[in-house]
């Protein structure tokens, strides 16, 4: 058989491959916006139906962000943040030093 590895030393080869760490942190990212809308949204006791009409959006499209599946756009953002009742507020801070 062939060697076999572990979690930890195929995650860190993964991770030295060309491009990884962008997508890691666009994948990071689409999580963290997907997070914050079901949490808003379950605040106010809405379906993702129920936003998902609330923001021209379907049902489905609402699932797939919610879940970090999509990377949206600022339009996107705005309609959900707008159906929501919350300002969308987009800005740039110094990376942490420990990142």
């Amino acid at each position: 058989m062939g060697d076999r590895t572990d979690w930890p030393a195929m995650r860190d080869r993964r991770m030295a491959e060309p491009g990884a760490a962008e997508a890691y942190d666009a994948a990071r990212l689409a999580f963290e916006l997907g997070r914050a809308v079901r949490e808003l949204r379950e605040r106010r006791g809405w379906s993702q139906s129920q936003l998902a009409q609330a923001s021209g959006m379907t049902q489905s499209a609402v699932a797939r962000f919610e879940a970090g599946g999509t990377v949206p756009t600022l339009p996107v953002l705005e309609r959900l943040a707008t159906a929501l009742d919350v300002s969308l507020n987009v800005s740039f801070a110094p990376r942490d030093a420990a990142a």
